[in-house]
């Protein structure tokens, strides 16, 4: 099969008229513009040019023929190749997001708004997973993207770059006002009415080990299932709860909810977004929901 470059080289002097200026538009030299002439022509076993006094002709017997063959050919390709071009940059397909149900709904879901208005095409669907079953989920390519409790050791598994704090903290409503301008030592936490999370979650098993390694324990006055029901109970007056901060902003915003400060502080914890590092490229689908979560400084 003749090298296509070959017809690449012969559809240009056609169109010059010229080796000078063909080698000039391909940025070769003109003996190469000229063995490639050559080459063709003898694999083809027929002349395609004829030499003239301005320049390179077409043979009425071959090459007038060919340069029509050739022209459709190569707009086809260059037309396959800006249309491959084109469907990588746009985001279609489906997007699978694995994350705990706490993050996707009170983290990941404002970025997955945005997502959705930018590129409608794609099909979004969300897996309530732990870190240790979303990590599972990306290598085996069940899903596409992942929020991670860190940190991750899994040759596997590529973090993408975005990570983020959470600071877990204690709140209350004004029935606790009396508490709002002090500091708690932690030690004495126990002697108020604590609302937590399920002890299942991530969340409540962190800060009990927390407090476990200080000798403290917090026996809860109601542990519930989500935060939006933590959040209530607080709001009510029902207990102090201990929520990462970032889930209750508005909150705290509107002094619906204020924070009670203790000593010490529960340590940070630190999130990651991960994807698989084995395999093909990423879609462009994916590299848009990525880029979406650094554009908005993801913490």
């Amino acid at each position: 099969m003749v090298d296509l470059d070959l017809y690449r080289v012969f559809y240009t002097v056609a169109k010059c008229g010229s080796l000078t200026k063909a080698a000039e538009e391909l940025y070769i030299s003109q003996p190469a513009v000229s063995q490639a002439i050559k080459q063709l022509e003898t694999q083809l076993g027929g002349k395609l040019f004829n030499r003239v006094s301005r320049g390179m002709e077409l043979t009425e017997t071959g090459g007038v023929q060919m340069l029509s063959i050739v022209e459709q050919a190569l707009k086809m390709l260059d037309g396959a190749e800006d249309k491959f071009k084109e469907i990588r940059n746009i985001a279609t397909g489906t997007l699978r997001i694995s994350a705990s149900d706490i993050n996707i709904t009170h983290f990941l879901m404002r970025y997955i708004k945005k997502y959705h208005e930018l590129y409608p095409n794609v099909t979004i669907t969300l897996k309530d997973s732990t870190s240790k079953e979303t990590i599972e989920l990306i290598k085996t390519h069940k899903a596409d993207v992942g929020l991670i409790n860190l940190p991750v050791y899994d040759k596997d598994i590529l973090l993408t770059g975005q990570t983020g704090e959470i600071e877990d903290i204690f709140v209350a409503s004004d029935k606790y006002a009396d508490l709002f301008d002090k500091t708690i030592e932690l030690k004495d936490m126990p002697n108020y009415p604590v609302l937590m999370l399920d002890n299942s979650t991530t969340t409540s098993k962190e800060i009990y080990n927390f407090l476990e390694s200080l000798n403290i324990t917090i026996v809860p006055e109601f542990e519930v299932g989500s935060v939006e029901l933590l959040v209530e109970m607080a709001k009510n007056g029902l207990g102090i709860a201990c929520i990462p901060r970032r889930y209750i902003l508005d909150e705290l915003k509107n002094n619906e909810l204020h924070e009670i400060n203790v000593t010490p502080k529960l340590p940070l914890r630190m999130t990651g977004v991960v994807v698989s590092k084995e395999g093909a490229e990423h879609s462009f689908a994916l590299k848009e929901f990525i880029r979406i979560l650094d554009d908005d400084q993801y913490k």
